[in-house]
């Protein structure tokens, strides 16, 4: 077995979700519960199926974001893994909890917008994620200060009243 790491390669501020699955229905599920859930929403999903054809499965109502999942998932090449790229004004946590309900997955690996790479495990028969390093290593712990610029951030952009 052989370890990697593989760079997701996106724009600095573009939010994305890595997950595994189980089936290939996972793509058509996962685009149906979007655009439900969000209506107009811009995002590009791709998904490496583990077994037929094993290939990149996609989808997705933005070709920017779709391009970008297509790539990743290819470069992660782990069975059954997917990624969904979010286009610019939609994030993860508006729509973690509904990818998270689709019946195919079965995890999520990560949710951010924050440089993300992912730990895979290569082996003869294929490819695993380990695990992801998302962001970086916290330089401290909050002060008051602190505290109280969370705290006003969170209701200036709406999410706390």
């Amino acid at each position: 077995m052989e370890l990697k790491l593989v760079q997701i390669e996106k724009p600095e501020e573009t939010n994305f979700i890595l997950g595994q699955s189980h089936f290939i229905k996972t793509v058509e599920d996962i685009h149906e519960t979007l655009v439900t859930h969000v209506p107009g929403i811009q995002f590009g999903l791709a998904f490496c199926e583990a077994s037929g054809k094993r290939l990149i499965r996609w989808s997705g109502t933005n070709p920017e974001m779709t391009t970008l999942a297509q790539k990743n998932a290819l470069a992660i090449g782990a069975g059954h893994s997917f990624i969904l790229f979010l286009g610019e004004g939609f994030y993860p946590v508006n729509v973690l909890g509904a990818v998270q309900a689709v019946p195919e997955v079965c995890q999520i690996y990560c949710a951010t917008a924050n440089p993300a790479q992912v730990i895979v495990a290569e082996s003869s028969q294929g490819r695993g994620i380990l695990g992801v390093i998302d962001g970086f290593s916290p330089l401290g712990i909050e002060g008051e200060e602190d505290i109280a610029w969370r705290k006003g951030f969170l209701r200036m952009i709406g999410y706390k009243a």
